[in-house]
């Protein structure tokens, strides 16, 4: 490991213990700074109300730490929206916003829409599968940013059970995340969760990031934010277990291509290779070939947008 990452790990890896709520909470009243919590939501009516619920009561209830909390809805056909919408959350739909742009399916898309719709200058990021979840996933991740102004993202670390195995989850991270990391952006080798989805950062930063519009965002995030601002504006926060769905070998391997080809984009913008991945599924009359597009279309950095740059003049 470099002797940079082992003197990352020891300043910029944190645990809850470290940053206790009221220490939060007086550096956010003492730094005047406004905290929107983001839901992306794809068919989730089964854990999103409970997740609303909790950091609802947990954080705008109980204490005042978080301003807003966000559900954007990319098209689901259950019950989502009306389920977050009852919990508390104020729910936009995924095509309403920047209508002008046609939107595509993914997540990262999603995230990147939801900087037109919230108002916080910490914006946080949850996956809205979570189980069990705690409002700490929350103050943890925002917990450095309101505290220390020269944060400028944070990554939760935490374990990922599996079939009842502790630390076994999070396959796309070990198979393909974590070894391109090491290989290419060394610096970036300390996180334990690179690809996690609960994760907290500076609107100024986000504004000029572009996203990756569907798996790979994540990663993108991480490496465009390495070069942007540096490693000591990174870090990452210990909050304990996340349990979620998971998903089969066949969409893993979909976001595994999705994740490589946005960490080849950025090593190579001039040299694209083949932007598909084919699988097999045993059908009547034996395996059968799918092919999926992972050619990974990318938004511009928010700030370019005129309709957000019309609404902070505004």
């Amino acid at each position: 490991m470099l002797e940079e990452v082992e003197r990352w790990l020891s300043t910029r890896s944190w645990s809850l213990t470290d940053r206790p709520l009221h220490k939060i909470l007086a550096a956010k009243q003492r730094t005047g700074q406004s905290v929107s919590v983001v839901l992306p939501a794809l068919n989730e009516e089964e854990t999103v109300g409970d997740i609303v619920a909790i950091i609802r009561h947990d954080l705008m209830q109980q204490v005042p730490l978080v301003d807003e909390i966000v559900v954007v809805d990319s098209g689901s056909t259950d019950r989502t929206s009306e389920v977050a919408a009852a919990a508390g959350a104020r729910v936009v739909h995924r095509d309403d916003i920047l209508p002008r742009i046609p939107t595509v399916p993914g997540k990262g898309e999603v995230l990147w829409r939801s900087l037109l719709v919230t108002s916080g200058d910490i914006v946080c990021f949850i996956d809205a599968d979570l189980k069990e979840f705690s409002s700490d996933f929350v103050s943890g991740i925002v917990g450095p940013l309101l505290t220390d102004p020269g944060i400028d993202l944070v990554k939760g670390m935490y374990d990922r059970p599996l079939g009842g195995a502790a630390g076994q989850g999070g396959r796309v991270t070990e198979l393909m995340a974590r070894p391109l990391l090491n290989m290419h952006w060394p610096q970036l080798a300390g996180f334990v969760q690179p690809l996690g989805g609960e994760y907290a950062a500076r609107r100024s930063l986000l504004e000029q990031l572009p996203f990756p519009v569907g798996y790979g965002v994540e990663l993108g995030m991480l490496v465009d934010a390495l070069h942007l601002v540096g490693l000591d504006a990174l870090a990452q926060v210990d909050v304990g277990v996340r349990k979620h769905r998971h998903q089969d070998g066949q969409a893993l391997g979909r976001m595994s291509a999705a994740i490589y080809r946005t960490a080849q984009l950025r090593l190579a913008r001039g040299h694209l290779i083949r932007p598909s991945l084919t699988q097999f599924e045993r059908g009547e009359d034996g395996f059968e070939p799918r092919t999926y597009s992972v050619d990974t279309e990318e938004r511009p950095p928010m700030v370019e947008i005129t309709e957000y740059a019309s609404r902070k003049v505004a």
